[in-house]
């Protein structure tokens, strides 16, 4: 017999999930079920779908091991006529298989899915199934969705900074007797360096984590379902268990915290890692506890092995960023996702899916992006989507290319970060101004343009940068709104100074970038 179904998602993977709360393994069971349209909803990176995959596999066998009964459907090599494509599908599936053996299960439970078309997806298989489902609320994250509606009520605008503030003083964390560590709230004047001409110093790698035996069937499986699916899976080493997680928070700490705040922002081509954490993964797949995250690295600057700078700046994209990009997505999804205030309307260029563009900077980004699945958030904010914001790509075309790309692409952190701050298409929600910049903003943090055919700080020619082009082209096309924000009045100054034929000769490069 069959009490309560637990549903547990592929980025739900934490024992300690409210899911569990009064789980009683004489008469309860896990439901998991790994379907192809999680996979193909967007056209997905082989290295994401092993990644979900293999975490998930490795998650069952340890609720196995600990006495729980798991139902668990795997994907098969090849499709098969009968194999459910959707999750929908499937759960309905399981519960047409319990009813079979008479154990229709009396409730089913989840914890909130990160996913507004998921969420909806189980509620609409429950109703029809006509059993009852109850959605306990996820406490991997520090605030509720309820928090940040309260936080939001009546604000014109929903600024990072001041949802962030209180969450420090509430959690007792970097304060000192009431007060901020230092007295400062915010180093972000000290994290926006970049490398000199020589670069990095000599790089330790990040802690890289072998394959296994069941990762390997894994890469395998995907290697031959999702064969034309973008990407590689020769670098794959990736966390996929807790274990591997809480190895991989070490060495963050340990070994790259240190210079972490003050090259945060900083691009070096060839070098994917730098001093990133690597972690977004593991948090993402709840098989960290940001707690224990925002812990280690305060633990790290109290002993003195990390800087107050770095340790702020980290902890502020845990418990800040996090927390306010959810709060956001839940606020005001699904409408949130067709916002376009900039009414762009060009298709996603091609090269994204290949990497082939002499733009040394894209090159790198987007090399690197289907070798491992991955960039730093300063090259998906002022290089892929800056180029995407700029070109005038629609951003629902860019926030599907984000979802399936990056192995830490969850929709609830990556929708906002997409639609918000990369492409401004919600009109100033979460940012004060588009992040707009021309090729001068990549010499100065990257190496990127030094051996680049285009030069950063010519606007129309042969030689002239792209992001250039663009950018006064942004500009242009766009005045009349940007002319609405102050922040963006210097820029628009600048744009006044143009020589009304240098300028249109840029207007006519632009279009001939996006038509060529």
């Amino acid at each position: 017999m069959c009490r309560n179904l637990a549903l547990v998602l592929g980025d739900q993977l934490d024992q300690s999930s409210a899911v569990f709360d009064g789980f009683d393994t004489d008469q309860d069971v896990i439901w998991m079920a790994e379907v192809a349209e999680e996979s193909t909803h967007v056209w997905t990176h082989k290295a994401r779908i092993v990644l979900f995959l293999s975490a998930m596999r490795h998650f069952r066998d340890h609720l196995i091991n600990d006495g729980f009964t798991v139902d668990y459907q795997e994907i098969s090599e090849k499709k098969k006529p009968q194999e459910p494509m959707s999750l929908a599908a499937a759960l309905k599936a399981s519960l047409s298989r319990f009813k079979k053996k008479g154990s229709k299960p009396e409730r089913l439970i989840c914890v909130e899915p990160g996913e507004w078309r998921v969420r909806a997806a189980l509620e609409e298989a429950a109703k029809n199934a006509g059993i009852p489902l109850e959605v306990r609320p996820d406490r991997h994250f520090f605030t509720t969705v309820d928090d940040f509606s309260e936080h939001a009520a009546g604000r014109k605008q929903l600024r990072l900074e001041f949802f962030y503030r209180p969450l420090r003083e509430r959690f007792n964390v970097l304060m000192d007797d009431g007060e901020p560590v230092g007295g400062q709230w915010n180093y972000d004047a000290e994290n926006r360096g970049s490398f000199g001409k020589s670069g990095p110093e000599k790089l330790r790698p990040p802690k890289r984590f072998k394959p296994d035996a069941l990762t390997r069937t894994v890469i395998d499986l995907v290697s031959k379902r999702f064969q034309k699916h973008p990407g590689s899976l020769e670098q794959f080493d990736w966390p996929v268990t807790k274990k591997d997680a809480r190895a991989a928070l070490r060495d963050f700490i340990a070994y790259r915290l240190s210079h972490f705040g003050v090259y945060q922002d900083a691009i070096w081509t060839g070098e994917p890692w730098l001093y990133h954490s690597r972690l977004s993964v593991a948090l993402n797949l709840k098989l960290l506890d940001p707690r224990d995250v925002i812990a280690a690295a305060e633990n790290a600057y109290r002993e003195g092995s990390a800087p107050l700078a770095a340790t702020e700046g980290f902890i502020r994209q845990i418990l800040g960023w996090r927390e306010y990009v959810r709060g956001i997505y839940w606020r005001f999804m699904p409408e949130y996702a067709q916002r376009n205030t900039l009414g762009a309307d060009q298709p996603l260029p091609g090269f994204y899916w290949t990497g082939e563009t002499d733009m040394n900077c894209l090159k790198d980004a987007l090399g690197q992006t289907l070798e491992y699945g991955y960039a730093h958030h300063i090259q998906r904010l002022m290089v892929t989507g800056l180029f995407a914001m700029m070109y005038g790509v629609k951003p629902e075309d860019i926030h599907k290319w984000y979802l399936a790309v990056y192995v830490d692409a969850v929709e609830w952190v990556e929708l906002p970060n997409t639609i918000g701050m990369s492409q401004f298409a919600d009109g100033g929600v979460m940012a004060s101004k588009p992040y707009c910049a021309t090729g001068a903003y990549i010499d100065r943090m990257s190496n990127a343009c030094k051996t680049c055919r285009y030069k950063p700080k010519v606007a129309h020619g042969p030689d002239a940068c792209p992001f250039t082009t663009l950018y006064w082209d942004f500009l242009a096309r766009h005045e009349k709104l940007l002319k609405k924000n102050p922040r963006m009045s210097m820029q628009l100054r600048n744009l006044g100074r143009k020589d009304t034929s240098d300028l249109k000769k840029i207007r006519r490069q632009a279009e001939k970038l996006r038509t060529s």
